[in-house]
């Protein structure tokens, strides 16, 4: 659950540079991109984790 809340955080931080980038801040929307390619890594790191707890979670195996 840690890789997931660090997950929601970085989206909830990236709202307000997308907002502004969106209404046309240039450096707000650098800021915006590189809070993206954290979210992506975050979201790989809570992809990860899930597939680890599945493979811990079988029986016989």
């Amino acid at each position: 659950m840690q890789a997931f809340d660090r997950l929601k955080q970085l989206v909830a931080e990236a709202e307000e540079d997308v907002l502004k980038g969106v209404g046309g801040n240039k450096a707000a929307k650098v800021r915006a991109r590189k809070k993206m390619q954290e979210i992506k890594q975050a979201a790989q790191d809570v992809r990860v984790g899930l597939l680890d707890q599945g493979e811990a979670e079988k029986p016989g195996e």
